[in-house]
């Protein structure tokens, strides 16, 4: 039986992160990331598709089209980090420009019901591969993005960076799409 992450501490994770981390509640961050996904894929019901793919809270911010995909490419991005550093892979790995990643996603084309369809099953992979990890797995430690992380680190940056995007969509975005722009 494997025991639980424990809760990430400085040091574990890029300073930068640390407000995001700050709002994770709780030392098992299995039982959070599956908690949380809930919360954040019920914003999006009854939110119109258009408005969805057009509005933003202020000139050069992302659409939640936008946002919703930028989640899945970043968890996506942590996932497989924390895969390498859990495999004990100790090359470094780089960083990835997400305005890019954006740019380049097609974001506003898609429907929002495949974009939170998406982010969901991108969280159940997560999931499963941070639920397949012996203990000792979760502070394998090593260079992401020119910092030092563990892979309990890099998960508890999923959960803050989505507790982070999900704070800002229902107080900036949701009141304009539910008014209707």
């Amino acid at each position: 039986m494997m025991m639980k992450s424990g809760r990430a501490e400085a040091g574990e994770y890029a300073a930068y992160a640390q407000a995001d981390i700050d709002l994770v509640e709780g030392d098992d961050i299995l039982v959070t990331l599956a908690a949380q996904i809930e919360q954040t894929l019920a914003l999006f019901e009854d939110v119109d598709d258009t408005l969805a793919g057009t509005v933003s809270y202020e000139p050069g911010k992302w659409t939640l089209k936008q946002i919703v995909h930028h989640l899945s490419d970043d968890e996506r991005i942590f996932a497989y980090r924390c895969l390498c550093l859990a495999r004990n892979d100790l090359r470094p790995l780089e960083g990835f420009d997400e305005k890019q990643y954006e740019q380049h996603a097609g974001s506003n084309e898609l429907p929002l019901s495949e974009l939170v369809e998406e982010l969901g099953t991108v969280r159940e992979g997560t999931l499963a591969l941070l639920r397949s990890l012996h203990d000792e797995a979760w502070m394998r430690r090593g260079t992401v993005n020119g910092y030092s992380a563990t892979v309990r680190g890099l998960a508890f940056h999923i959960a803050g960076h989505e507790l982070h995007h999900a704070r800002m969509i229902r107080e900036k975005y949701l009141p304009l799409v539910r008014s209707g722009g």
